[in-house]
């Protein structure tokens, strides 16, 4: 960088205590690292499991958290200086693209992996400096972040921050699950990560079920492409099963292989996902909490099911999530809240407290 550039940013000092604002100074970027100015960045329950419930970061303390990134490349290493300029979707799982699970194509699992604001300071910033080799393009959005997106009036490059996480992540799981036109997806938990699970899976031309405990989020259910919404608790697992059934079979959908994709992260969630195994059904485990849950694990023997984990989403498939977005085929502007950056502590208590329903946004 010709200039050293300054930055400020909100950093976790310990469990339990508010994120403390702070200076950073930016001054030499690797070959291959990005200074990117913050358009906004989201509040995902991963950052709460490290600021609330004991949760360790990869990195020491203190540390800027955020790990849902958009903005503008300000300055790159000279591996990286055609980034400059650019609006980017910083991918919140970033793999060496090197090592022998990258090249075996499995990059989720590489052990050089950057997951901003857990390996290294996140983008609850004006700006974070990232490996530039993962970053994702924003076709045709201007450099100013609150311009709308071609052919979006309601959507700007700070709403594409969400995309790093709560977006792509469902999209990696289904897409690992081969999910396409006429299968049949049931979302397990409709808040956050689920409803754009749901969105995906109904873009995909997939029969979309949609479960919660909400009223407020089962109402949401048809503006999220779920064809039926209903609360697991009113029936016990055999007759929720059934439900789901008879709903599948009026549509003209497969009374096997069901894709379940568990994305409340809690245990009734986690249940209720098991229960729902049908032959050949695919589990997506997309949500996470510390709990344990207790399962015969000998269902997915008997039904001949698959149980898949799912961390990230691969660099490689953000263009398409993107895509995905700048056709309209998923909402983000109905489901986006942006608060001032410097408003984190309250931003925080309101996510904790579960007053606001949509993703938060901080920006700087």
């Amino acid at each position: 960088m010709s200039t050293p550039v300054h930055a400020y940013g909100y950093e976790m000092v310990a469990p339990g205590e508010p994120p403390r604002r702070t200076l950073r100074h930016f001054e030499n970027l690797a070959y291959d690292e990005a200074l990117v100015e913050v358009a906004g960045c989201g509040i995902c329950h991963t950052d709460l499991g490290f600021l609330d419930h004991g949760v360790r970061t990869r990195h020491a303390l203190p540390l800027i958290l955020g790990h849902e990134i958009s903005g503008v490349v300000r300055a790159a290493g000279h591996q990286a200086t055609h980034l400059v300029g650019r609006p980017v979707v910083v991918p919140a799982v970033i793999p060496c693209g090197k090592c022998p699970e990258c090249k075996a194509g499995r990059s989720m699992i590489c052990k050089h992996q950057v997951f901003p604001g857990n390996d290294r300071d996140g983008g609850w910033a004006s700006h974070v400096v990232v490996p530039a080799h993962a970053l994702c393009e924003v076709p045709g959005a201007s450099t100013d972040p609150d311009d709308p997106l071609p052919g979006q009036p309601e959507i700007t490059l700070r709403h594409l921050a969400v995309i790093a996480d709560a977006v792509s992540t469902p999209f990696a799981a289904l897409t690992r699950a081969n999910v396409s036109e006429g299968d049949v997806v049931i979302v397990v938990g409709l808040g956050g990560v689920g409803g754009y699970c749901a969105q995906i899976a109904a873009a995909l031309g997939a029969f979309v079920v949609g479960l919660d405990v909400s009223e407020s989020k089962l109402a949401l259910a048809p503006s999220l492409g779920c064809g039926l919404a209903l609360d697991p608790r009113v029936d016990d697992a055999r007759a929720l099963k059934k439900k789901v059934g008879e709903w599948v079979a009026l549509q003209g959908g497969a009374s096997t292989r069901w894709v379940i994709a568990e994305c409340s992260g809690t245990v009734p969630g986690q249940r209720t996902a098991w229960g729902l195994l049908v032959h050949g059904a695919k589990l997506l485990v997309v949500g996470y909490t510390m709990d344990s849950v207790e399962l015969r694990l000998s269902n997915l023997m008997a039904f001949d099911a698959e149980a898949i984990g799912n961390w990230g989403c691969p660099p490689e498939l953000y263009p398409a999530v993107v895509r995905l977005v700048l056709d309209g085929k998923v909402d983000l502007a109905s489901h986006t809240v942006f608060r001032p950056l410097d408003n984190i502590v309250e931003a925080l208590h309101d996510v904790r407290a579960h007053k606001e329903a949509r993703r938060v946004v901080l920006v700087p």
